[in-house]
C-alpha cells in the first residue's frame, strides 16, 4: 500500500498562486479579478490626469489569471486604487456639461464603447461556454475510463468471492529469527517474505492492463445446479449402547491415504456394530513420520462429531485390554456384504479385531447412500486438523491471498520416491535414472521393477516434469506473476525446476511464505506438513495437480464437495506429445497453446457422474468424485 501524498502542502501553495485544485482538472484556472476602477489618465486619482476630456471617469473591469506574473510582481492596482474615486469641482462641471448638451463627438464615443462592451460580453459568455463544455467533455471521458479499467481491477479484488486480507502481522515478523538463517535456504525464506509483503502492490499496478485478458483462467466451472447432501435422515435409527466389540486398525501410507481408510474403516464400524478405537498412523512409510493421530487431527472434535453415528473410544477399556486381537487383512474393495457375513462373526467371537490395513477397504460403487454419506462426514467434516496445522494453514491461505489476489496451488509431484516407484525419468541424467532404478529394486513392495520410461511417459503415466507443467501453465493463459503455492516435496533433479521458476516469479511454498518460528514445530514431520499443504490447496482459487496420486485425489475430491472449485485434470498422454511436436519445431506456440486449451476445457473438475471400472482398481476413486452420494441435483436431492 502505498503512504499518503503530502496533499495539504500542495494545496498550500497553489493556494497561494490562485490555482483551482479539482479532482477533475489539474492546473491553472482563469478566475474573474476583483473589478478596479481606473481613469483614463493613468490612474493615479488626481486632476493632472484630465486630458483624456470626455473618457474621464469611465470605469472598465479588468479580466486577470490570478497566478500570472502580473499577479505576483504588484504592477497590478496598489491599494490606494481600490478605494472609491471622488471627482473633484473642474470634473463635476465637465460632466455636467456633457449631461446638457450632448455632442457628436460623445455620441460616436458612447457608440464605440457600447460595441466594445457587447464584444467584450460576448467573449466573456463565449470563454464560459467553452470552459463548461470542456468541463463536461472530462466527466464524461472520466466516468467511461473508470467503466472500462475500474470493473476490470474490481474483478480481480472479487475472483471466486475471495474476500480482501491482508497480513499486517506479517510485517512484524521478529527480526532476531533471521539470525537463525543460514545459507541459501535462510535468504530465499527472507527474500519471500518481503515479497509476499510488499511485492503484490508493485503487481496491481498493471493488473488493468492483464486481468481482462486472463480473467477466465481462474473462473470456476458451472455448478449451480448441484449441492451437498449428506444430513442424516430424520427417520434414522438412534444410536444403541450396545457393541459387537472393538476395532484395531493401522491406518497404513502416507497422509491422504491414512484419511481414506479411516473414512473406510468409520463406515465398517457402523455396518458391523463395532466400536472403533482411536486410530493408529502408519510410521514406516517412505516419510517415517512418527505423528500420532492426536498431533494431526483435531481429535475430541473427531469423536464428538460423530457420536450419533458410531461409537469410538480413545482407547480400549480395561475390560479387553487383555483379550489378544484378532489380526485380519480385509479384502479389498469389499461390498459392505462382505463385513457383515465374514467379518462380524469374527467380531463377535473373538471382541477384538485388528486390521493390518485400512486403506481401499470399501467399493466405490453400489454402496448404499446411508454408507456413503457417512464415509463423506468423516472426510470432510470430522477429519479436521489439529489446531496447529489448521492456523498455520489459513495464515499461509491470507498471505498467498494478499490484496485480494487469486492464486494457484501447484501439486508438482515430482518427488524420487513418486519417480522410482512411476519409473519416470524423461529430461533426467543416466545417473540420475540409475539411482532412481537402484531405489525400485530396493523397496520389496513396488511389484513393478524393469519399466520402460519412455513408453510410460507418451502413455501418460508419469508425473509432468516441471519444464513440462510451465509450458501447461503458460499454454492454458496463466501470465508470468501468477502466484502459486507449491504443494510437493523437493523436485528430484539437478536444475529441474529452473524453467518453471524463470517462467513463473511468484512461486511460494510453506517453507519459504512462513517465518522459522511459525514452521519450526512441523519441520520433522512431514505428515503434519502435508496438512499444512492440503489446507492451502483446498482454499486455492484454481488448483492443478501433475499426477493422480492421493493427495490430488483428496484434494480435488474435497473441492468437487466444497461446490466444485477450479481444478485442472492434465491430460498427460495427450498434452506430452504436443509438448514433443513443439520441441520438434511441428506446430508453432500459437497453435500450441491454442490446443492446450482445447484439450483442456472440459477437465476443470466440473460436476459429473462418478465413472465405474471393470475392475475395482480401475474405477474412479470415491474421494477423488463424490458424486453420485454426496453430491445432488436440485432436482434429485435426497
Amino acid at each position: 500500500m502505498g503512504h499518503p501524498s503530502n496533499n495539504s502542502n500542495n494545496n498550500s501553495s497553489a493556494s497561494a498562486d490562485g490555482v483551482v485544485n479539482s479532482p477533475r482538472f489539474k492546473g491553472p484556472m482563469t478566475r474573474r479579478a476583483h473589478s478596479f476602477k481606473r481613469d483614463g489618465g493613468g490612474g493615479n486619482g488626481t486632476s493632472g490626469g484630465s486630458n483624456s476630456g470626455g473618457l474621464l471617469g469611465t470605469h472598465y473591469e479588468i479580466d486577470l489569471q490570478i497566478n500570472t506574473p502580473r499577479s505576483d510582481n504588484g504592477t497590478a492596482q496598489s491599494p490606494r486604487s481600490h478605494l472609491p474615486h471622488h471627482p473633484g469641482p473642474r470634473e463635476r462641471g465637465v460632466v455636467k456639461s456633457f449631461l446638457r448638451k450632448p455632442t457628436i463627438g460623445s455620441a460616436v464615443v458612447d457608440l464605440g464603447l457600447s460595441g466594445l462592451r457587447e464584444r467584450k460580453r460576448l467573449l466573456g459568455q463565449w470563454m464560459f461556454f467553452s470552459f463548461c463544455g470542456f468541463c463536461l467533455f472530462m466527466g464524461v471521458f472520466k466516468i467511461c475510463v473508470y467503466g472500462w479499467f475500474g470493473s476490470t481491477i474490481e474483478r480481480l479484488q472479487s475472483v471466486q468471492g475471495l474476500s480482501n486480507q491482508v497480513i499486517p502481522h506479517l510485517h512484524q515478523v521478529d527480526q532476531s529469527s533471521h539470525n537463525h538463517r543460514n545459507g541459501e535456504g535462510g535468504n530465499e525464506i527472507e527474500r519471500t517474505l518481503m515479497m509476499v509483503a510488499s511485492g503484490v502492490d508493485r503487481e496491481h499496478t498493471a493488473v488493468g492492463d492483464t486481468m481482462a485478458e486472463h480473467s477466465g483462467i481462474w473462473s470456476k466451472p458451472k455448478s449451480d445446479n448441484f449441492s451437498q447432501c449428506i444430513d442424516q435422515p430424520r427417520s434414522r435409527k438412534k444410536l444403541t449402547v450396545d457393541t459387537n466389540g472393538y476395532i484395531l486398525i493401522n491406518a497404513n501410507g502416507g497422509l491422504n491415504q491414512m484419511r481414506f481408510g479411516i473414512c473406510d474403516m468409520v463406515a465398517i464400524a457402523k455396518a458391523i456394530k463395532a466400536t472403533l478405537v482411536l486410530p493408529a498412523l502408519d510410521h514406516s512409510s517412505y516419510w517415517a513420520d512418527n505423528s500420532g493421530f492426536k498431533d494431526l487431527f483435531d481429535w475430541r472434535h473427531f469423536i464428538d462429531s460423530l457420536k450419533d453415528d458410531v461409537h469410538i473410544v480413545e482407547t480400549l477399556p480395561a475390560s479387553h485390554a487383555e483379550i489378544e486381537p484378532f489380526s485380519k487383512t480385509p479384502i479389498s474393495w469389499s461390498m459392505v456384504s462382505y463385513y457383515k457375513t465374514e467379518v462380524r462373526p469374527l467380531l463377535k467371537k473373538h471382541k477384538v479385531l485388528y486390521f493390518t490395513h485400512a486403506d481401499s477397504r470399501l467399493a466405490n460403487n453400489d454402496i448404499s447412500d446411508a454408507i456413503q454419506k457417512l464415509r463423506c462426514r468423516v472426510n470432510y467434516q470430522a477429519l479436521r486438523y489439529a489446531p496447529p496445522i489448521e492456523e498455520l494453514g489459513n495464515t499461509l491461505v491470507s498471505r498467498m491471498r494478499q490484496n485480494g489476489s487469486p492464486y494457484l496451488a501447484l501439486h508438482l509431484r515430482y518427488e524420487k520416491d513418486m519417480l522410482a516407484f512411476t519409473g519416470c525419468s524423461h529430461s533426467l541424467s543416466a545417473k540420475e535414472d540409475e539411482e532412481l532404478r537402484q531405489m525400485r529394486y530396493e523397496v520389496s513392495h513396488w511389484k513393478e521393477k524393469e519399466i520402460n520410461a519412455t513408453e510410460r511417459r507418451l502413455l501418460g503415466g508419469c508425473p509432468l516434469t516441471p519444464r513440462e507443467t510451465s509450458l501447461l501453465l503458460k499454454g492454458l493463459g496463466f501470465p508470468p506473476d501468477t502466484r502459486i503455492y507449491l504443494v510437493a516435496g523437493e523436485a528430484y533433479g539437478n536444475g529441474s525446476m529452473q524453467h518453471l521458476k524463470e517462467d513463473f516469479r511468484n512461486i511460494f511454498s510453506h517453507s519459504t511464505l512462513s517465518s522459522v518460528e511459525e514452521i519450526a514445530p512441523f519441520t520433522n514431520h512431514q505428515n503434519m506438513l502435508a496438512g499444512i499443504d492440503y489446507v492451502v490447496a483446498l482454499q486455492s482459487t484454481v488448483f492443478l495437480y501433475t499426477y493422480d496420486g492421493n493427495m490430488a485425489k483428496a484434494v480435488q475430491g474435497h473441492r468437487r464437495f466444497e461446490n466444485f472449485r477450479k481444478t485442472i485434470n492434465p491430460d498427460r498422454m495427450n498434452f506430452v506429445k504436443l509438448v514433443d511436436q513443439l520441441d520438434e519445431g511441428k506446430i508453432s506456440w500459437k497453435k500450441f497453446s491454442s490446443k492446450v486449451k482445447k484439450l483442456h476445457s472440459d477437465r476443470i473438475g466440473g460436476p459429473y457422474m462418478r465413472e465405474p471400472g471393470e475392475f475395482p482398481k480401475l474405477e474412479e476413486s470415491f474421494y477423488a468424485n463424490p458424486l453420485p452420494g454426496c453430491i445432488c441435483e436440485a432436482s434429485g436431492k435426497r
